[in-house]
Formats: C-alpha cells, structure tokens, sequence
C-alpha cells in the first residue's frame, strides 16, 4: 500500500508517495543507549543480552559499540572483531549503514567501534553530529548503543541522544557514585545545550559554578532558580527536559536488600536531579555470565534457561513496555 504526499510549495504541488510499511518501520525505530558512567559494570553484557533477546524475539536490532579504543562487543556475541568499524566512518567516510556484519543470531548484526588512530575525546563536533545523523537513519527496528566509561562529552552527548537512556549499576557504592555523576553530568550537560540557543548557556554556567553564592545546592535547584530568575525559561526547559528520562537495570545483585537501591536511587534522582528515573530491572549474580563470557558464547543462547536469561528478559519487557520493577520492603 501507497500513501501520497501533497505539498505545495511557492504555488507548485509536489506529490511523493512512500510505502506505508516504510513509515511504519520508521515509526517503530527505537535508540537505546546503555551508559552508567564506570567501566566494569557489565554495560557491554547488558547491551548484547538485550539485543540477542530482542532479535530472537523477531525484532530487527542493530548493536553499535562506541567505546571507542575499548571496543569488545563483538566478544559477547561469540564472533571475531570485524574488520569494518567505526574507522571507516570516520577516517574513510564509508556510510555507517555499509558497516553493519551479521552476527550468529538472526535479525541482529553489529557495528564495531574500533578507531585505531582516535582517542573519544579527539573526535570533532562536526565528526559526532554527522555520526547521529547517520544512527538516526538506520533502518532497524532496535539500535542500542554500549558507551564507554567516563563523562565525556561525546558520551553524554550519545546518551542524551537516544530514546532511552539506560544506566546500569552495581549495588557498590563506588559504581553507585559513578553512575550518579554520570547521570548528573549528562543533564547538566542537557540543561546547558537546551538553554544555548536562548542566549542563556553562560548564564546557567555562572550560576552553577557560583552556587554557593546563590544558595544552590543540586541541579534541581538550580532548575528551580533559573525559573524564578528568568521566568520566561519555565516552559523552555520543563520542554527541553520532558524526555529526560532514566530507566536503571541493577547487576550482579546478591540479596533482597541490593534491589531495593534501584527504589532508593529513584528518590535521590527526583530529589536531586528533580527527574523521573523508572527501575525496569534487576540481574542477580550468577557464575553463567563469567562461564559464558569465558567460553566466548552468548548467554541468552547457551544458557538460555538460567535465572540471569530469564531476568534479562523480563526487564527488557519493562523497556519495550514502559513498565516498572514493583518492589516489596517487606
């Protein structure tokens, strides 16, 4: 079936037809971007887990690791480092598209982020914007994106790019630190790009650097200041910070006690952050994962029947549903 377009433009009708499958494969495109902030966290396991349940599940996924120098994705999918990776793209300019190899599991292939003669901190605003517009038209049902550790502000910007963003942690106050900061930098970061365009990004940046003189204590109250200060910013930003959404994913938990961070983390995000965090989910420790990632296979293909697999599936669900981890404190 054909759907026609009819635009008039400057007293001159243009009619395009496009397929109604088109569009609705359009429509149906989701990014997903998996950060948190510190390696070792599992965000690489987490990323190929969720992305072999998808494609076995009919979806068509494409994985893009962009831990650029740090690249091992393709280990967790059990194949060898393709020779194709995001050097081409950036060095050659071979379109991201032409990238993409086929992994052993139907519907789900990979782009490699491999940049030999790049460091994550070298590579150019232009390089990254012309990056996210190729990411942006892919033709997949399910592009998730693994970041690599650390703040940058290439990897903020992936993240704040992507329709959900993911932050996985461990129940260690270090990596609960880590993935804070992580989130906190990114919508810093956020209120900072959004406000730039109104003239107000030097403004925001005075005020957060001299928060203690204008009695700041979270970016949630500076958000609260520069509504009072500058009323007309009330709306820009409640706009620009409508989708700034947090779903976070637990690992390696050991007791009942370690899940219940994921409702604790939820709290300190709206009260600090003044954001909405959703606790999709939760992997208790299990030795399937160390045995499968030493054995170089997937998980949710030799161990598909272990506690892990069945709980990676279910806050994969959560994801695709919008749905929550109810939690007893019982």
């Amino acid at each position: 079936m054909r759907l026609q377009i009819i635009i008039l433009f400057r007293g001159t009708y243009r009619i395009f037809s496009l397929k109604v499958d088109e569009l609705r494969e359009e429509e149906e495109g989701k990014i997903w971007a998996i950060g948190g902030g510190k390696g070792g966290t599992g965000k690489t396991f987490l990323t190929s887990s969720m992305g072999i349940y998808l494609a076995k599940n009919g979806k068509r996924v494409l994985l893009i690791d962009v831990d650029i120098g740090g690249a091992n994705l393709h280990s967790f999918l059990g194949i060898n480092r393709p020779r194709k990776s995001l050097t081409n793209f950036f060095e050659m300019g071979i379109p991201l598209s032409r990238l993409a190899v086929n992994t052993s599991v139907d519907n789900l292939s990979l782009i490699t982020g491999d940049v030999h003669s790049l460091a994550s901190d070298s590579i150019k605003f232009t390089q990254k914007l012309k990056l996210f517009r190729h990411i942006m038209k892919l033709r997949r049902q399910y592009i998730l994106i693994d970041l690599g550790g650390g703040s940058h502000n290439n990897t903020l910007d992936t993240f704040l790019m992507a329709d959900k963003k993911i932050a996985v942690l461990e129940p260690e106050i270090i990596a609960i630190e880590n993935m804070y900061h992580f989130v906190k930098n990114a919508l810093y970061r956020k209120i900072k790009m959004s406000l730039k365009a109104y003239g107000f990004k030097e403004v925001v940046e005075h005020m957060w650097e001299q928060r203690e003189r204008y009695k700041i204590k979270s970016l949630k109250e500076l958000i609260d200041s520069l509504k009072e200060s500058f009323s007309h910013l009330g709306d820009i930003l409640d706009k620009e910070l409508s989708d700034f959404k947090i779903y976070l994913v637990l690992n390696k938990i050991r007791s009942s006690q370690d899940i219940l961070i994921g409702s604790s983390m939820k709290s300190i995000f709206n009260k600090y952050l003044g954001i909405n965090a959703q606790f999709a989910g939760y992997i208790e420790y299990d030795d399937a994962v160390w045995r499968s990632i030493r054995e170089r296979r997937p998980l949710m293909l030799n161990y598909s029947l272990s506690r892990v697999a069945k709980e990676i599936g279910v806050f994969t669900e959560n994801l695709l549903h919008e749905r929550e981890m109810k939690v007893s404190r019982s």
